[in-house]
């Protein structure tokens, strides 16, 4: 087989993608948009604009229908073009709607389908490549061959991959059911192409509609050869069900998993993380059981993520160690060596370096200095029912079991809060807050109580 050098690098400036986002979803069961649904907390057309940033497209285009004005808000803030299938006839009629948005492109189309989310930049620019091959084929297409092939339509080509047509399985002879190379639906065309075939797209067929695969037979009785190269049933894996939608998840964590173990990372039981699209762990760092990450996490080296811990938008520094059982929300900042223990929940709050949160606590809206250290049962009351307030904690500040520090509130450097004290005032550096009543002790009242509610009883 012909291909592109490898050593010419894909210029994203002559390359333009097409991706079609108009199917309906009704197997989804979802007021949200099928394309939407997310796969490790990004929605599923998301994961696959990042992967076509490696091209740097000139354009991007999102074919929309049903539930268009979910997937226009998703895409606007990215710069990103939409035309609308205002009838649902067809891949091919798909495409053809992002024409006008195309007006002017000279130069190479990838169309991508917005429920296949996982295929990566390296089999995309593998497509343009080979679209750029010597023999400059017509059409390049992505073909895998599934354990069970079924209703997918098949890819009729040579052994050097040189194609005659796609067949749709509904279409297709006995024979041609046979063959096990399926069209994924994922292809590469020259602009210049691409809207001359679609304009000459028929649509007699068994399901009267006007199929994009029907451009390389089109191609081919002009005289023009079509290619197709292949990749893993895993990477073009679609998204019609829940179902499929919970397959999908799996299979993305469990590449994200082998990736961060690959880096450095010990994962003791690595089935039962799970990861989010751009967690960030460095090296040796250790994740327990059942540990789950959500959007925006940043672990730094050597840290320790111990069992059944959540951790959402929160950076983790260097040594530190979290849970078990312990919550980090978005803004939690834990510095390095600091420790966060079982049962505490920290949001937007920084954890200074060495300082130990250990036990049964909550810290939101807060600075804890280097080396503090706070008992367990410990709140920050933050919240008024109206506005937030934040409190800060010295360094090497001791704040004793079952307190509560009322915000806003200073404790100052070194200062020491005995346990059960509800402080609402500043504490000066290396002072003794006491804030609670005098211990008064009444010998013989419990019996002589419990007496008279066993006479009543009795009564």
């Amino acid at each position: 087989m012909t291909t592109h050098s490898s050593d010419q690098p894909i210029s994203g400036h002559s390359v333009a993608v097409v991706i079609l986002a108009a199917g309906k979803g009704t197997r989804m069961k979802s007021d949200l948009h099928k394309v939407l649904h997310p796969i490790a907390g990004r929605p599923m057309l998301l994961h696959l604009v990042a992967s076509t940033a490696a091209l740097r497209p000139a354009k991007t285009v999102v074919v929309t229908g049903a539930g268009r004005e979910q997937v226009e808000a998703a895409v606007a803030p990215l710069g990103i073009a939409t035309a609308l299938q205002a009838e649902q006839l067809g891949t091919g009629h798909a495409v053809a709607q992002a024409r006008a948005a195309l007006a002017g492109f000279e130069g190479d189309v990838l169309i991508l389908y917005g429920d296949v989310p996982l295929v990566t930049a390296a089999t995309m620019q593998r497509m343009i490549a080979r679209l750029r091959g010597d023999d400059s084929p017509a059409v390049v297409v992505l073909g895998f061959r599934p354990a069970n092939p079924g209703a997918y339509g098949r890819v009729i080509a040579d052994a050097a991959g040189r194609m005659d047509r796609i067949v749709e399985y509904k279409d297709a002879s006995e024979a041609e059911r046979a063959v096990t190379l399926c069209n994924s639906g994922l292809m590469a065309v020259r602009s210049a192409d691409l809207f001359a075939l679609l304009d000459r797209l028929g649509n007699d067929n068994a399901a009267g509609e006007y199929y994009l695969t029907d451009i390389v037979g089109l191609a081919g009785a002009a005289g023009r050869s079509s290619a197709v190269i292949e990749t893993g049933a895993d990477e073009v894996a679609g998204v019609n069900s829940r179902g499929e939608l919970a397959g999908v998840e799996a299979a993305w964590q469990a590449m994200r998993r082998a990736q961060a173990m690959a880096d450095g990372v010990t994962l003791i039981a690595p089935d039962t993380v799970w990861f989010a699209h751009d967690t960030v762990l460095g090296r040796d760092v250790v994740v327990e059981p059942n540990v789950v990450f959500g959007a925006g996490v940043h672990v730094a080296d050597g840290a320790t993520i111990h069992a059944f811990s959540h951790v959402e938008g929160a950076t983790i520094g260097k040594g530190a160690t979290v849970g078990p059982f312990a919550r980090l929300r978005p803004g939690a900042d834990l510095h390095a060596d600091a420790k966060v223990g079982n049962f505490v929940e920290v949001k937007k709050a920084v954890i200074g370096e060495g300082a130990k949160v250990s036990h049964l606590t909550y810290i939101g809206d807060a600075d804890i200095g280097a080396g503090a250290n706070i008992g367990a049962g410990t709140i920050t009351c933050n919240y008024d029912g109206y506005f937030k307030y934040r409190t800060v904690v010295g360094e090497g500040a001791f704040i004793g079991s079952n307190s509560a520090l009322v915000a806003p509130v200073n404790i100052g450097a070194g200062a020491i809060v005995a346990a059960g004290s509800v402080v609402t005032a500043d504490v000066e550096a290396d002072a003794l807050a006491l804030v609670r009543p005098e211990q008064i002790a009444k010998p013989g009242w419990a019996a002589r109580f419990r007496e008279r509610m066993l006479a009543r009883k009795r009564a």
